[in-house]
This record gives C-alpha cells, sequence and structure tokens, in this order.
C-alpha cells in the first residue's frame, strides 16, 4: 500500500503561484512515475506533470510553459512550481503514483489538495 501526504494548495490570484507538495510512504520503492492529476467541477480528471524515475517529464497542454515537476532529494517525494495562475487552473489536484510489483502496474491516489485562482 502507498499512502500520500500532500500539501501547499489554496486561494491566490490570477498571475500568482503556488507549490504543492506530495511525499509517498508505504511500499514505494516501486513508483514509477509519479505526478499529479486534476479535476474542475465538471469537467474529466487531467494530467497535470509526471515525472520518472529517470527525471524525464510531462506536462499537459494547459499548462506547459508554467508549471514545473520536481523530485525532492527523497524519492518518493514531487512537487509542482506553479506560476502563473489563471482561474481555469482552478480545480482539485490529486498527487498519482504507479506501483509496480511482478510487472503489474497499480495506480495510487492522494486526498487532493484544492487550489482556487481568482480573478
Amino acid at each position: 500500500q502507498v499512502q500520500f501526504v500532500e500539501s501547499g494548495g489554496g486561494l491566490v490570484q490570477a498571475g500568482g503561484s503556488l507549490r504543492l507538495s506530495c511525499a509517498a510512504s508505504g511500499s514505494t520503492f516501486s513508483l514509477n512515475p509519479m505526478g499529479w492529476y486534476r479535476q474542475a467541477p465538471g469537467k474529466e480528471r487531467e494530467l497535470v506533470a509526471a515525472i520518472n524515475k529517470a527525471g524525464i517529464t510531462s506536462y499537459g497542454d494547459p499548462v506547459k510553459g508554467r508549471f514545473t515537476i520536481s523530485r525532492g532529494n527523497a524519492e518518493n517525494t514531487v512537487y509542482l512550481q506553479m506560476t502563473s495562475l489563471k482561474p481555469e487552473d482552478t480545480a482539485v489536484y490529486y498527487c498519482h503514483a504507479v506501483a509496480w510489483r511482478s510487472g503489474i502496474p497499480s495506480n495510487y491516489w492522494g486526498q487532493g489538495s484544492q487550489v482556487t485562482v481568482s480573478s
């Protein structure tokens, strides 16, 4: 099992910045990749950013050039630096990781952090 501790959400004005943190515990040795998804009211959950153990990153189109994902010194910690925030970035942001056992992937999700961007 994998558990997450998320922090850093909140309310910010358009154009501002926020930093989300996610620390995984439990069976973390096989987590690859880790990242963030978000879900706005009435919309489907979408990829925000992900990073694998090699440090290769991927981003959803709406956040490219504004958000940066990185790993902490511990491999089971990831950060999402969000800049130039827009009202359309308002959503619940979920930390996500894929755990591998015997070649079989399992998805794990954090409890979610609310990010609200006011205009």
